[in-house]
C-alpha cells in the first residue's frame, strides 16, 4: 500500500507532481507526439471502398460467378480470391470481335495473382445443356463447390412498344432464364452434400422500374421470385438464397452507354449523392456467400446508395 500511494503522489525522484506534470521531459513530448503524427501521416481521403475481412472460414471453398469476365462479376471474383475462394467464372462473346475473351483471360491472371484455383471458359447460360457442361466441368476441375453467384445479365432497352421479339427474349433468356438454368444445375450437388449458398444479382429496377426497361426490370424482378422460391425449397438442404439489388453501379457499360443527364439524376436521387462502384456490390456478396450470413435466406438487400428511398 506504501509504494502504491508513494508512486501517485510523487514522481520518480521526489518531486513534486503538479511540477512534474506542467514541465514533461523531452522523452515524454517524444512519446506523446510521435503516435499523433503517425495518425495524422495516414488520414487520406478515401476514394474507393474496401474489401472486407471475413478470417479464414472462406478459404478453399469452390465458386462459380457467371459474367465474370467484366465489371459486377469481375469485382466478385476477386474478391473472393481475396478471401481464398478457388473460382471458375464464365463469359459470352455477343460478336466476333474477342475482347470479352481478352477481358476474361485478364481477369484470369489477375485471380492466379492471388494464389488461388481459377477456371474459366466461355458458356451461354441460355443453353442448359452448355450450363451442365460448364458444372460438370468445375465440379472435376476444381474438385467441389460450395457457392454459386448469378451475375451475368444484359440490357436492350427501348419503350415496351418498340421492343423487338429478339430484344425481350435475348434478356428474359439471360437474365433470368439463365439463372434458373444455373441453380438447377448446382442444387443437386448442394443438396447432396447439404451445403451451399446461392447469390443472384438482380437490380433496383427489378423493385421500382423506370422508362424503357420493361424487358430487364420483368426479367430481374423474375430474379426476386426465383431467389425466394429457390431459398424456399432448398433452405432443408441448408442451402442459402438470396438476391442484391444494385443500384447505379460505376461500370464500363454504364458509363459508356448511359446519357450523362441520366447518371447525373441517379445521383441526385441517391441520398448518398453518388454512383457505386463494383466493389461496393462484391463486399454484399461475399458477405451473402460467408458463414457470417448463415441465417439470413430468401431475402434481397439494395446496394443503391438509398435510390429507393
Amino acid at each position: 500500500m506504501q509504494h502504491s500511494r508513494g508512486s501517485s503522489s510523487r514522481d520518480p525522484e521526489g518531486g513534486d507532481p503538479a511540477a512534474a506534470s506542467s514541465t514533461p521531459s523531452p522523452l515524454q513530448e517524444i512519446v506523446i507526439a510521435d503516435p499523433v503524427e503517425m495518425l495524422l501521416e495516414e488520414v487520406v481521403e478515401e476514394t474507393q471502398p474496401q474489401g472486407l475481412m471475413y478470417g479464414s472460414s472462406m478459404r478453399g471453398r469452390v465458386a462459380i460467378v457467371t459474367g465474370g469476365a467484366t465489371g459486377i462479376g469481375r469485382a466478385i471474383v476477386l474478391e473472393l480470391a481475396r478471401h481464398g475462394v478457388h473460382v471458375a467464372f464464365n463469359y459470352f462473346s455477343y460478336d466476333e470481335s474477342g475482347e470479352m475473351r481478352a477481358e476474361a483471360e485478364r481477369t484470369a491472371r489477375e485471380v492466379a495473382q492471388l494464389e488461388v484455383r481459377c477456371h474459366h471458359c466461355e458458356c451461354d447460360v441460355r443453353d442448359s445443356e452448355a450450363v451442365g457442361r460448364f458444372v460438370d466441368d468445375v465440379l472435376e476441375r476444381m474438385g467441389g463447390l460450395h457457392i454459386l453467384v448469378n451475375n451475368a445479365g444484359i440490357g436492350r432497352d427501348g419503350a415496351l412498344w418498340r421492343l423487338s421479339d429478339e430484344k425481350w427474349r435475348t434478356v428474359l433468356d439471360t437474365n433470368l432464364t439463365g439463372a434458373f438454368h444455373m441453380i438447377r444445375a448446382v442444387a443437386p450437388h448442394f443438396r447432396r452434400h447439404h451445403d451451399g449458398k446461392i447469390v443472384n444479382v438482380s437490380s433496383v429496377h427489378g423493385i421500382r422500374s423506370e422508362f424503357g426497361l420493361a424487358n430487364y426490370s420483368a426479367s430481374k424482378a423474375g430474379v426476386l421470385g426465383l431467389t425466394r422460391s429457390a431459398a424456399l425449397e432448398l433452405g432443408p438442404s441448408n442451402v442459402n438464397v438470396n438476391a442484391v439489388a444494385p443500384g447505379y453501379i460505376r461500370t464500363t457499360r454504364l458509363t459508356s452507354g448511359v446519357p450523362a443527364e441520366i447518371l447525373d439524376n441517379a445521383r441526385e436521387r441517391a441520398v448518398l449523392g453518388r454512383l457505386g462502384d463494383p466493389q461496393d456490390v462484391a463486399n454484399v456478396v461475399v458477405f451473402l456467400c460467408s458463414e457470417l450470413a448463415r441465417h439470413i435466406t430468401g431475402t434481397v438487400i439494395p446496394v443503391d446508395g438509398g435510390h429507393l428511398l
